[in-house]
């Protein structure tokens, strides 16, 4: 690989995906040596010339030679661009531009509730990406969408269960947010909606474990007891990660137990369809 000398990316040592990309650039040699540095790690000199408010948003690719510096999509096709220069020709074309500018900021703004951590000193500088209800709401919609689907055909695998649709899924999986947010009367909208988004993310996380074996069924027979089996062992695992994501919020511990009341009630229901 060919490495870009003397360009440091500021990245949220608080996110393993940032974590895990900058240590990969510099385990290729796209980055030497001192090719990242913490976000909260900036200096009063740094902030002389990095825009701050928008490395929080955006990953920034510092010159601290020629004290100049590029964001997001352009620091990751720089440092990318340097090796594969064909790379960076095809992400610069407009349409390409467009969506990685699209897809960089949803994932960048939904981090935190995509993959949350415990909340730092009041004061001290933190890489938490601006609000934007737009990019949360879309985040949520898609999960959902995701969510419904994978649980709709999970669901056609377990034989004591009344045939389904897509609409019922997605009818429990939003009743599942609409049940909880139920507690969030009096909380502001950025409280409600972080905590969704890692609701969701839950739900998610859940219905990828269930893949596998979904998958699965599709090229050889699978035993009730097996696909009843990795279904319980995925809610115990969601049911734990809940409570871990509550925990880290620093919201009420009850909220786990109106979890499972809501699931509870779900499957009396279904069952009684």
């Amino acid at each position: 690989m060919k490495t870009l000398a003397n360009q440091t990316l500021l990245f949220d040592e608080d996110c393993p995906l940032c974590n895990a990309y900058t240590a990969g650039f510099i385990k290729a040699s796209m980055l030497d040596e001192n090719g990242r540095k913490p976000y909260n790690s900036l200096t009063e000199a740094d902030c002389q010339f990095v825009d701050a408010n928008r490395a929080r948003n955006e990953i920034a690719l510092v010159d601290y030679q020629n004290k100049t510096v590029t964001y997001g999509v352009d620091s990751l096709l720089k440092v990318i661009g340097n090796s594969f220069p064909v790379i960076e020709k095809v992400g610069k074309a407009k349409p390409v531009y467009w969506f990685l500018k699209k897809l960089y900021s949803f994932i960048s703004y939904n981090r935190k509730v995509i993959i949350p951590n415990k909340k730092t000193a009041e004061g001290s500088l933190q890489c938490i990406p601006d609000f934007k209800y737009g990019y949360r709401m879309a985040y949520i919609v898609l999960a959902t969408l995701i969510t419904a689907a994978v649980l709709y055909n999970y669901s056609a695998l377990i034989t004591t269960l009344p045939v389904g649709n897509f609409s019922r899924e997605l009818i429990l999986a939003v009743g599942q947010m609409v049940f909880q947010g139920m507690f969030f009367i009096r909380c502001d909208r950025k409280t409600t909606l972080n905590y969704m988004g890692n609701l969701i993310t839950v739900s998610l996380m859940g219905s990828l474990l269930l893949l596998p074996i979904l998958l699965l069924s599709g090229f050889i027979a699978i035993p009730q007891m097996v696909i009843l089996g990795w279904f319980l062992l995925t809610a115990a695992i969601m049911f734990i990660e809940h409570y871990r994501r509550i925990k880290l919020l620093g919201l009420p511990r009850y909220l786990c137990f109106t979890w499972v009341l809501y699931r509870v009630i779900a499957l009396g229901i279904i069952l009684n369809l």
